[in-house]
């Protein structure tokens, strides 16, 4: 599982039947700090993801990619890669609250 924020959608007005009705996003994952590990900062690529738990713009979540993303539910023969599995509430790293979606 990974993190990343939801910073759009994508709209495919054609494409596989097996994927009519799902909603995707476009998803920028989320890394520790390497320099200092209570910090999170943006990756460099995108990912579009199917949400499979209603995810907004801005968001964080998790996600799953790979033979995972399939396990989600109806998701099993859909050539999917990467699915939004979790909307985070909040993140603790080495004690350190470093998000919480209330605030």
């Amino acid at each position: 599982m990974f993190l990343a924020r939801v910073e759009g959608t994508v709209v495919a007005t054609k494409r596989e039947p097996s994927m009519g009705g799902r909603r995707l996003l476009l998803l920028r994952p989320q890394l520790v700090d390497d320099n200092g590990p209570t910090k999170v900062r943006r990756g460099r690529n995108t990912i579009v993801a199917v949400d499979s738990v209603g995810a907004g713009i801005g968001e964080l979540v998790m996600f799953c990619q790979g033979s995972s993303a399939r396990l989600a539910p109806n998701l099993k023969d859909a050539p999917v890669d990467a699915v939004i599995i979790g909307i985070v509430d909040t993140v603790d790293v080495l004690g350190k609250e470093i998000y919480n979606a209330k605030q």
